[in-house]
């Protein structure tokens, strides 16, 4: 019982971590309409990878209460309930059913060493899908929040909200992997995950 609590305060940590890393990195941006590239996204499937799907969404709850109360942690140093219930605020609250379903996945296939190569390749293209699965699920959530709330049409919609974004989540979702896997066992080793 004494070894479940302490792992359980260990993943507390590597969550509050996540949290802050997601809160360092998401403000970056550069605005290419009304949504902003971010590093929000990043931060997240490094989280999830890190610390699967409830831990991990846990993450992306602080970080988004964190900013609801107004810290600057949204795109372009704003914070600030209007901010989260704004148009673009459905990609923001879309981060949590992203978390989730992508380390839903992703930790079904720890662990990864040991693995044959064969078997580790498979569960690094499950893993790649898992986070476009988690993105898809983000997409479609902000694109029909901000739908509704800029009354816009749809096709005018992923023209601003999404196309723009794909190539720059698949980057980011292949640095997750490259960061990912080293980070995990890293932390495993000290005994936090």
């Amino acid at each position: 019982m004494a070894a479940s609590a302490k792992l359980n305060t260990r993943r507390l940590a590597v969550c509050a971590v996540m949290a802050a890393v997601m809160c360092i990195i998401a403000p970056v941006s550069i605005p290419i309409g009304p949504i902003s590239i971010t590093g929000g996204t990043l931060a997240i499937y490094l989280s999830v990878y890190l610390l699967g799907g409830a831990w991990g969404t846990a993450s992306v709850l602080v970080y988004l209460l964190v900013g609801f109360v107004g810290a600057p942690v949204f795109s372009n140093y704003m914070g600030g309930a209007a901010r989260l219930l704004g148009p673009t605020g459905g990609y923001l609250v879309g981060y949590l059913p992203m978390a989730f379903l992508a380390g839903l996945i992703i930790q079904q296939t720890w662990p990864l060493s040991g693995r044959e190569k064969k078997s580790a390749a498979r569960a690094l293209a499950v893993q790649l899908l898992a986070m476009v699965l988690g993105t898809a699920l983000l997409y479609a959530f902000g694109t029909a929040w901000y739908c509704f709330q800029a009354g816009v049409d749809l096709q005018k919609a992923l023209a601003a909200c999404v196309f723009p974004f794909i190539p720059f989540d698949l980057l980011k979702m292949a640095a997750a992997l490259l960061l990912g896997f080293p980070l995990r066992r890293r932390l495993e080793q000290a005994g936090l995950l």
